[in-house]
């Protein structure tokens, strides 16, 4: 999509022109594209799940925009050609990425903190952390603390865990729109060395 700009003729232009091209405003910009082509045929199940997220991606924009303080936030994020809308409907597209769950610092200790890395293309709101015995029995579950403004989220233990064999770590991140994105970690089951250490030393040879 183009920009049209300082033409006093397609200035303030919104529509379809003739058959060929559409003009559009975002903020105080116009913008020209060719015409949509006409779909033919129908539609596969990827296609048609495609259109209904991006209908309730839209459905979402707009209800976001009637919360003030949700539409400042999308506000301040807009520029270069895009409206809050336009952010908040991409916000609802893409759900946050867990990047690493790092174990290093936890060794089934009380106070042993557990680093989890997320990325959003907005906000991530919230990131939860459950630790499972080999069993399947929970030993703990609690939200994490975001460290600043950073991409680092904290996750403090409160309750002694005597073996970490064959645990699984269990993190949930959730964004403003509240897409939900798990990843698990597991620990190896009948490793010599401690799996914390284990890590560490992996990440110590990295760097060498």
């Amino acid at each position: 999509m183009a920009e049209s700009k300082n033409n006093v003729l397609t200035h303030g232009l919104s529509g379809m022109v003739g058959d060929l091209i559409v003009f559009r405003q975002r903020g105080n910009k116009t913008f020209v594209a060719s015409k949509p082509r006409e779909r033919t045929g129908e539609q596969t199940e990827a296609q048609k799940a495609q259109q209904v997220r991006f209908q309730e991606a839209a459905i979402y924009g707009k209800t976001a925009l009637q919360n003030d303080e949700i539409k400042k936030l999308y506000q301040e994020a807009a520029g270069d050609g895009k409206t809050p809308f336009n952010v908040a409907v991409a916000d609802f597209l893409k759900a946050p990425n867990i990047k690493e769950i790092d174990l290093t610092g936890y060794t089934g200790k009380v106070a042993d903190k557990i680093k989890v890395t997320v990325e959003d293309d907005f906000k991530v709101t919230n990131v939860s952390v459950s630790i499972y015995n080999a069993d399947g029995s929970l030993v703990e579950h609690g939200a994490a603390v975001q460290d600043g403004f950073r991409y680092d989220w904290y996750f403090t233990a409160t309750v002694e865990n005597a073996s970490l064999d064959g645990d699984k770590i269990v993190v949930q991140a959730y964004d403003l729109p509240g897409n939900v994105t798990e990843k698990n970690e597991g620990v190896p089951k009948g490793c010599p060395l401690s799996f914390c250490d284990f890590r560490s030393l992996c990440n110590q040879l990295k760097k060498l």
